[in-house]
């Protein structure tokens, strides 16, 4: 069988793959886990959703289910994942629990779970959930069971706490923030206007159903739009549970999470906080944030592709920056996920101290061109081990030298092998990423 959690916990179609059956299961099995592993005290969760229709159902299964297991529950209600993440900590909670499935479309949703402290719940303890979920159970009863508190200040503690990290005021800044109707429509708009910026806010009407639709980081083209219609300094687009966000400068032009962790790993160089001089990206981050961070002596470390590798390697190493091209960026210091709300405030306080437009600042950074060929192949394992791949993949490299990049990687999930070419032109890219793509699909 398929292992039941992915690279960012559970998720699927609500109601016929993630059932509330499934969902409160899952969630008295966290708890009986958690409470295997610490029996010091009763367990303590809080529980977050996006507005998705499904997370009044599935929040109420997943509610049902820690209570159950005898956890005590703190509902925060609509929120971003990021908050959640922090609420764990910060209300000194066991578990967390965030019912949301990211950008993807309405009718999806999944299950994040957060470990003490906000972090993501290493692979043993999912494999230990997950067989929990078959295993013979004695359920409390009487004063065993748990009990449910709404905290009705959630939000405004993590806005607090989104101020407290931010360096400047943004005082003379006019944004345009599309929160994809989703989990960050309120607290993104309150918390950029509290730190000073005049805001337009678009796509934040949530009502169940319009989540990511159309909007979001994912559409970016009604925000381009926007903001050269408000003449506004840039915008700012979240996705449906807001860990990460895309800019667009003034002019509308797209500035994508490399960009983004270019600006911010220069400000924490000057500042002197950017440890081991180290920024952390994945495999599929452009090279043009290889060259730029090496013309500013700056280190940089590759993941697998997932955020959850980025952070387990910030975690290990004491790094203090990393992310990914989609615009999941993760400062240690201040948060313990991806948090797009934290990363436009840090973006916007630079562009407010250094009175730089976001495209002076993103130009350290020449994005090359990137083309991505998704090759269905008989046999991952034959491609792997192919002569005429590997030879055929080194006389590429070997044209393209430093100034282009090739990267083959099989996918997780399916018969695919993903074909990235690099290179200055977008022509030269394609025609190499068609030639290799042919040579892959011969060899398996």
């Amino acid at each position: 069988m398929a292992r039941l959690f992915g690279t960012d916990g559970v998720r699927g179609l609500a109601n016929e793959e993630l059932t509330p059956e499934l969902a409160l299961s899952l969630a008295a099995s966290a708890a009986r886990v958690l409470a295997a592993h610490d029996r010091s005290h009763r367990p303590v969760a809080v529980v977050g959703r996006d507005p998705r229709a499904s997370g009044e159902m599935l929040e109420a299964a997943v509610v049902a289910g820690l209570t159950s297991a005898g956890a005590d529950v703190l509902r925060l209600g609509v929120l971003p994942t990021p908050a959640v993440a922090y609420l764990v900590g910060s209300l000194e909670a066991d578990l967390g629990v965030m019912i949301s499935a990211s950008h993807n479309p309405m009718p999806d949703n999944g299950i994040k779970l957060f470990a003490a402290g906000g972090h993501k719940l290493p692979d043993g303890i999912e494999d230990e959930i997950e067989a929990g979920l078959a295993a013979p159970v004695t359920r409390p009863t009487g004063i065993g069971v748990g009990r449910v508190k709404d905290v009705p200040d959630a939000g405004e503690r993590y806005i607090q706490h989104l101020l407290s990290a931010t360096p400047h005021p943004l005082a003379g800044l006019r944004v345009v923030v599309d929160c994809a109707n989703g989990a960050s429509s309120f607290a993104a708009p309150e918390v950029y206007r509290k730190a000073g910026a005049e805001v337009i806010a678009i796509h934040a009407d949530p009502d169940g159903v319009n989540i990511n639709e159309h909007c979001g980081s994912n559409h970016p083209d009604a925000l381009r739009a926007a903001v050269v219609e408000h003449g506004a300094d840039l915008g700012i687009a979240h996705d449906g549970d807001a860990d990460r966000c895309v800019a667009v400068d003034a002019a509308g032009e797209l500035i994508d999470g490399d960009q983004i962790m270019a600006v911010l790993a220069l400000a924490l160089a000057e500042t002197g906080e950017l440890t081991k001089n180290t920024l952390v990206a994945t495999v599929m981050s452009n090279l043009g944030l290889h060259l730029a961070m090496r013309a500013h002596d700056i280190n940089l470390v590759t993941t697998a592709v997932g955020d959850r590798y980025v952070l387990e390697e910030l975690r290990a190493s004491g790094f203090a920056l990393g992310g990914e091209q989609s615009g999941h960026v993760v400062l240690p210091a201040y948060a313990t996920t991806g948090d797009g709300l934290l990363t436009a405030l840090r973006v916007m306080s630079r562009m407010a101290s250094t009175g730089k437009s976001l495209a002076e600042l993103a130009g350290v950074m020449n994005r090359l061109p990137q083309v991505l060929v998704n090759v269905p192949v008989a046999d991952k394992a034959a491609v792997a081990v192919s002569e005429a791949v590997r030879d055929a993949v080194g006389a590429v490299e070997a044209e393209l030298g430093e100034e282009g990049r090739v990267l083959l990687r099989p996918s997780g999930t399916e018969q695919l092998v993903r074909v990235m070419v690099e290179a200055p032109a977008h022509d030269t890219a394609q025609a190499a990423a068609d030639r290799l793509a042919g040579v892959v699909s011969s060899a398996s």
